[in-house]
């Protein structure tokens, strides 16, 4: 067969033609949605620059920690991020998304990408060079000017007009090659730049090429550098079609094998398999028309719910830097109240630096404040060696309570308006609504789970969602619009949730029937917590483990009387 480049036609092609993919960004009501989440997120960027920022600012936080926030942290749409070697089809898959071609793009089956590009929404189609985007206060790009000249001239902002841009930005990477030389003539930290991008992502995908599974050095690094943001994480097994279906099970087994050694991650991460890009399936992979158009299917879906979970995910970003610029103004002001007044702060602030670990348990204990809120002691000390302490201001309480009262009442305040525009019964991102007392996974029928068998009661068999599950599922149950007397969540408000969890609609169908015991559409804390366990063992067993009919162990126990 034919080599086939990230976006070049192959020869011999035949199948199925790919469906359209902009059709789900440009619903009405999903526009509506948006201008809401746009509105929360401007309320968002007030409490920000009124209670947040003015502390930042007295204490030089930017200089420790992550750069200044500027309004267009705040405005930009969700943010994909696309990994992978050279000639994987990451710029392909962006064609096959926008059903077009985007300023600045190069496909072909060499090395080709060889900047970082944004692609984001504008009213014309346009080229912005690195340099003119990252002073933007508008974009939020302006953090990327600590990687120097060398960075931003190869990178670029493409603008065009298109409905999945007005939910969702890409940002395409160059391709990752093999050797230290390469590494060092880029001129910046590749590492660095990616992980910059990824502690803003709302989606990282990972590409592979089905031809080529091998981990260079270089993509370890990358991956590594993604620690901590494994639940972004989606691994595509690109050109799938262009193998056999025995060949296929060995290839996904040796790719979930090479990424086991790199990504350790307690769960397993997703994969979709398939031809990411607008061309026909080829005639080898013909025969996985229907496995291929559902993982397209599974990844778009995935992609669609990023708009609607955004806001909050923005909002938890804002809370932990919240809590960090607290705990990093405190810290300061201790170690400024120790400095001496006229002569020999380098000296003591040396000697301050190199017991940190101290210094920060009195500040915890004094303050009362969570371990998890401080800072590694070599990250602060790195930051503090550029700065005489002395010269720090008196810490403001003025400005403390302000940013305590954010945290108190603004912040959870908006949160609730978010929960109440979740729960209210709006379209999910392109999606048919809903309707109450419906399983929101059924394509046609609206019918409740059957063949839940009988059987004798036995009320010695412990349920298998044990207390600190049970605990860890009811905390999202309430976060996602729980309502009514006993709370309840309604397959609209449920949907996104387990959308997320990136199972096949027809599992995500079987395991709405299943946990909806009493057969009322709806779902109360008991039974949503049997569904999240369900997915969560569907995710790491494979579907299989869904079962047809529900054993005593996962009934719950104030259920049982309703099967056995």
């Amino acid at each position: 067969m034919a080599s086939r480049p990230g976006g070049a036609s192959p020869t011999g092609k035949a199948g199925v033609t790919p469906a359209s993919s902009t059709a789900f960004f440009s619903d009405p009501a999903v526009r509506a949605r948006r201008e809401r989440h746009a509105a929360m997120m401007d309320s968002l960027k007030d409490i920000y620059m009124a209670k947040i920022k003015p502390l930042e600012t007295q204490f030089a936080f930017p200089s420790f920690y992550s750069s200044e926030m500027s309004p267009g942290d705040f405005d930009t749409a969700p943010l994909v991020v696309l990994i992978g070697q050279y000639s994987v089809g990451k710029t392909s898959f962006i064609r096959y998304l926008l059903e077009r071609d985007f300023p600045g793009q190069r496909v072909s089956v060499e090395p080709s990408t060889d900047k970082f590009h944004a692609i984001t929404a504008g009213r014309v189609e346009r080229t912005i060079p690195g340099n003119a985007a990252a002073v933007d206060a508008a974009r939020p790009f302006t953090g990327l000017t600590k990687f120097g000249t060398s960075f931003l001239n190869r990178f670029e902002v493409a603008e065009l007009p298109s409905p999945i841009l007005d939910a969702i930005s890409f940002i395409d990477t160059p391709g990752i090659l093999s050797g230290e030389k390469n590494r060092i003539e880029r001129g910046y930290d590749v590492e660095a730049v990616i992980e910059w991008f990824a502690s803003r992502a709302d989606r990282i995908l990972v590409l592979f090429d089905a031809h080529k599974l091998d981990i260079s050095d270089e993509l370890k690094r990358v991956l590594e550098a993604l620690k901590g943001h494994d639940d972004k994480i989606r691994i595509i097994l690109n050109k799938a079609d262009s193998i056999d279906p025995q060949k296929m099970l060995r290839v996904y087994g040796a790719l979930m094998w090479s990424l086991g050694k790199v990504v350790r991650s307690p769960e397993v991460l997703r994969v979709y398999i398939g031809s990411f890009w607008d061309q026909p399936l080829a005639e080898a992979g013909a025969s996985n028309a229907d496995l291929f158009n559902a993982e397209k299917a599974d990844l778009l879906a995935d992609l669609r719910s990023l708009p609607r979970n955004a806001a909050v995910r923005r909002v938890n970003e804002l809370v932990k830097r919240a809590r960090l610029v607290k705990v990093h103004a405190l810290l300061c002001s201790h170690l400024r109240d120790q400095m001496p007044y006229f002569y020999g702060h380098k000296e003591k602030q040396a000697r301050l630096l190199a017991r940190l670990p101290l210094e920060f348990s009195k500040v915890q204990r004094a303050n009362g404040l969570a371990v998890g809120d401080f800072p590694k002691p070599a990250r602060f000390s790195a930051g503090a060696t550029a700065h005489d302490l002395a010269s720090f201001p008196k810490l403001s309480r003025r400005l403390v309570e302000a940013m305590d009262g954010a945290l108190a009442r603004d912040i959870p305040a908006l949160l609730a308006t978010m929960q109440e525009d979740a729960s209210g019964g709006a379209l999910d991102a392109g999606m048919a609504p809903v309707a109450a007392g419906a399983n929101p996974f059924a394509a046609n029928d609206h019918g409740g789970g059957g063949g839940l068998g009988g059987g004798a009661d036995d009320s010695g068999v412990p349920w298998v969602v044990d207390a600190v599950e049970k605990a860890k599922w009811d905390n999202v149950f309430m976060a996602i619009g729980a309502a009514g007397e006993p709370p309840r969540v309604s397959g609209a408000a449920a949907r996104s949730t387990m959308l997320e969890s990136g199972l096949p609609m027809t599992t995500l169908k079987a395991v709405w029937d299943l946990s909806d015991i009493d057969a009322d559409g709806a779902l109360d804390a008991e039974e949503f917590a049997l569904a999240m366990h369900l997915m969560s063992s569907a995710r790491v067993h494979g579907a299989t483990s869904v079962p047809d009919v529900l054993p005593r162990a996962l009934v719950p126990p104030s259920k049982r009387p309703l099967l056995f």
